[in-house]
């Protein structure tokens, strides 16, 4: 199959001009394919050659302006098309297949009762894999698309739908969309629907799931409709569609996707087990996510995949910044959660070797196969948090003044980084231009460190800059009282580059933390003064973002190899159990648990960070017994049973169905407990088919999938590593849950003779299954518990000898990276 280049997107730009598509699609033809025929309309601007895309099972017949073309000439996914000037009709009819990896139509029935959903998910170029289309995001066009279902099934699209008396469901015409865009959504859904602003608004799951809708049927109703209600008072162009569905659907590979008017979200969403306040802030924040896309990414739209951070980084800024204010009575604030998981993850992602700049040069990514690799950290993560320095440095009121006239030249159309920038000018005297380039042109993490000179009550404080981005931050300075407790002194404003050194009238401070309230994309470091206080009296920050902002930097200190691995545990047994804010308790326990206990510490120290993360969350155990904090004491049962090394406690509460005190032991809970016993040899296959017996749901299947993966016998794991990469029958998700219950630290010597063995058996499965599956084998059946110089070297000659995917080429240069990290730690 050929990827589209750039240079073949330009030039098919100039060539057509893409009016409407009639869409067909027949969802009764069988199991495994589906009948999809396409009829587009579109205009050539002078005489010449170019080509419709479509990857079919069958390609039937496709018919230009009357004349049967050669079905024959179909080349991998491109059918040519020689064209005279003026107006055209080509009408192509297929049959396609099922998709079982979350790309294209994906076919799912559900092991709980037996009913069979499906969805499409048409990203970057899986439109091709559902009927034929000029696929690039700068040919818009008018969709109607009608769908012949199974009885008893509900069709949802990007517009209102409706059945006709012959059985079909036809959707209202959709307004100018990029072919990525368009989405259906069948099967006999739990449906639950609405009017607010005179809109329809539903949400939508599989039935099996309808309780656990119903129960947050209105959080997650309330949260939609004010985030509506505050995207209105932000933005002067009215929502552009004609209704808004929210369909939670089966294996799905992203957390959601931005289709106009029918939104479609990774059903474990939809909470069947206990979750935490922060849990719920993030599937707010995910809503608020892909609402924002209704304007920025669909309303307007990137030219080519270069400007992808356009979408996602707007998107993600506005998700955080938008629950943050609309629901600030629900939700505490979002940006303490940003800080400790969102923004670490963009962090990692800028010092790899596959770095990349928010707003890469146009040469850098010449093709789709490249543009795919950039749904990363630095568009998501960074880009956001250059945004919200972009905002703190220009002021909000201007920031969305610019925003406006960047939705009033482009609506329905495209635009580029240069666009956006220049009606962010518009709206202000700064230099965007300049910040812009200097930010969003630019790769890696810049590092400040405070600087203190002086003496008695006159301090001057100099921030040192490690890097090249201009930064407007505000400084923290504290003191310490009697009692020990660190008390806010001040907070100012600098801007580094700095003129003059900023004076500090007072005692020295305690504890100066630069970034405080975390406005900027950097690492941050202590004076001598301020590390000692932050590692003795972390928790006697009164301010939970600060408390973030300091964690971050210890964290970023322990992957520098500037901290060792054991400080920042003990630092956690000393503070943790003091902390308030549960998405600073969840992203420490979180690195403590999977990477330092899983990598940084070596096999002879690891039974040790262990024992401290057992006694870390006794400690949280018995803080929470009055169960004023359910959230906080879930998270430390989670992390209990994750660190036990041994089964008896674990497998009493197992036994008991309950852990003492409380909680009582859902189905998460349960597998959760099952999988670590498994690990450690203290359940066998019939304990795992008994559990598959009480809970058979698709989650269940992942469960006992995880579990057998991980039961320590040469059996056991022969049979995982033969599903995995020896047949294509594991679908998406069985896929990772198999490969996340592979690889365990505990069993080394048993996968050992593996790792050899990975290399070929990922490259391989990945021409054969294609992207997603190859992001999951790069992702999830990596070995990343082998920490050592032969492992290392063992996968950087394979990635310099042998070509692959470029997804999987992405991932395994970043998990070798990973490695030399963790290896560096350890030294």
């Amino acid at each position: 199959m050929s990827v589209l280049t750039r240079d073949e997107a330009q030039t098919r730009a100039q060539l057509l001009d893409v009016h409407h598509y009639t869409v067909d699609l027949d969802l009764t033809t069988g199991d495994e394919t589906f009948a999809s025929t396409s009829l587009i309309r579109f205009t050539a601007r002078a005489a010449g050659d170019t080509f419709v895309e479509l990857k079919p099972e069958t390609l039937h017949s496709a018919v230009l302006d009357g004349e049967p073309l050669d079905t024959a000439a179909l080349d991998g996914n491109r059918l040519p098309l020689t064209l005279t000037e003026g107006e055209h009709t080509l009408r192509v009819s297929t049959t396609m297949r099922y998709s079982r990896t979350g790309e294209g139509m994906h076919r799912f029935t559900d092991p709980t009762d037996g009913e069979t959903y499906v969805y499409t998910q048409l990203f970057m170029e899986d439109v091709q894999r559902v009927f034929a289309a000029f696929d690039q995001p700068d040919l818009k066009a008018v969709f109607e698309v009608s769908v012949t279902a199974p009885e008893g099934w509900t069709v949802l699209a990007n517009g209102i739908t409706e059945q006709q008396p012959d059985g079909r469901w036809t959707a209202a015409p959709t307004p100018p969309l990029s072919t990525y865009f368009v989405c259906v959504a069948a099967g006999p859904w739990h449906s639950i629907r609405t009017e607010h602003a005179g809109l329809p608004f539903g949400i939508h799951c599989r039935r099996s799931l309808a309780p656990h809708l119903d129960a947050d049927a209105d959080e997650i109703l309330d949260v939609t409709r004010a985030c509506y209600d505050r995207y209105h008072e932000k933005f002067d162009e009215p929502y552009p569609f004609d209704s808004y569905d929210q369909a939670f659907v089966p294996e799905f590979n992203a957390g959601a996707m931005e289709n106009p008017g029918l939104v479609t979200f990774r059903d474990e969403f939809v909470f069947r087990s206990a979750v935490t306040d922060t849990e719920r802030m993030t599937r707010a924040m995910v809503i608020a996510h892909e609402m924002a896309h209704m304007w920025f990414g669909d309303l307007v739209t990137l030219r080519w995949w270069d400007d992808i951070w356009l979408n996602e980084s707007f998107a993600e800024y506005m998700g955080f910044q938008t629950v943050n204010e609309a629901c600030s009575d629900r939700f505490a604030d979002t940006w303490t959660d940003f800080g400790v998981t969102r923004k670490a993850w963009g962090y990692e992602a800028d010092q790899r070797p596959s770095t990349h700049p928010v707003a890469p040069d146009p040469d850098a990514v010449p093709d789709t196969a490249s543009a795919l690799l950039n749904f990363d950290g630095i568009s998501y993560a960074k880009g956001a948090s250059a945004l919200r320095q972009l905002v703190a440095w220009m002021g909000e009121e201007d920031f969305l003044a610019g925003i406006n006239i960047h939705f009033k030249r482009h609506r329905f159309g495209n635009a580029t980084l240069a666009d956006f920038i220049d009606n962010l000018a518009a709206a202000t005297d700064r230099d965007v231009h300049g910040w812009a380039e200097r930010w969003l042109r630019t790769t890696g993490v810049d590092t400040l460190t405070p600087r203190l000179e002086g003496g008695g009550k006159r301090w001057r404080l100099t921030v040192d800059r490690d890097g090249s981005r201009p930064h407007r931050i505000r400084v923290g300075v504290y003191d310490r009282d009697a009692a020990g407790d660190l008390l806010l002194r001040e907070r100012v404003w600098a801007d580094v580059p700095q003129d003059a050194p900023i004076p500090l009238d007072g005692p020295r401070p305690a504890l100066v933390v630069l970034n405080d309230g975390d406005l900027t994309y950097t690492k941050m470091r202590f004076d001598e003064v301020s590390r000692e206080t932050a590692l003795r009296s972390l928790s006697r920050i009164p301010d939970p973002l600060t408390r973030a902002v300091v964690w971050n930097a210890l964290r970023d200190m322990v992957r520098d190899g500037e901290l060792e691995p054991a400080a920042y545990l003990e630092t956690a047994l000393a503070h943790l159990p003091e902390e308030t804010e549960l998405a600073v308790v969840q992203g420490v326990l979180g690195f403590a648990r999977t990477q330092i206990a899983d990598r940084y510490v070596s096999e002879a120290d690891r039974p040790g960070a262990l024992a401290t993360l057992t006694a870390l969350t006794r400690d949280l155990l018995r803080r929470t017994e009055d169960g004023d904090s359910p959230g906080l004491r879930l998270t430390a049962v989670r992390a209990f049973i994750d660190s036990a090394t041994t089964p008896e406690k674990i497998a009493a509460w197992l036994e008991d169905g309950t852990v003492h005190g409380g909680p009582e032991l859902d189905p998460e809970l349960r597998w959760r407990i099952l999988a670590r016993l498994a690990v450690l040899g203290a359940v066998d296959e019939a304990a795992v088919a008994a559990e598959l017996d009480r809970d058979p749901s698709a989650t269940g299947q992942e469960g006992a999938a995880r579990c057998r993966a991980a039961l320590p016998t040469p059996e056991a794991k022969e049979a995982a590593w033969s599903a995995m990469f020896d047949s294509d029958d594991l679908s998406n998700y069985l896929f990772t849950a198999t490969a996340q219950g592979f690889w365990q630290p505990e069993q080394s010597e048993l996968v050992g003779p593996y790792v050899p063995r990975f290399y070929p058996a990922a490259v391989a499965l990945a021409e054969r299954r294609g992207p997603a599956i190859a992001e999951a084998a790069g992702r999830w059946a990596f070995p990343s518990y082998a920490v050592d110089a032969a492992s290392l070297s063992l996968g950087e000659r394979h990635l310099a000898q042998h070509p692959m995917l470029p997804a999987l080429h992405r991932k395994l240069t970043d998990q070798l990276d990973d490695v030399r990290r963790a290896l560096k730690a350890r030294d």
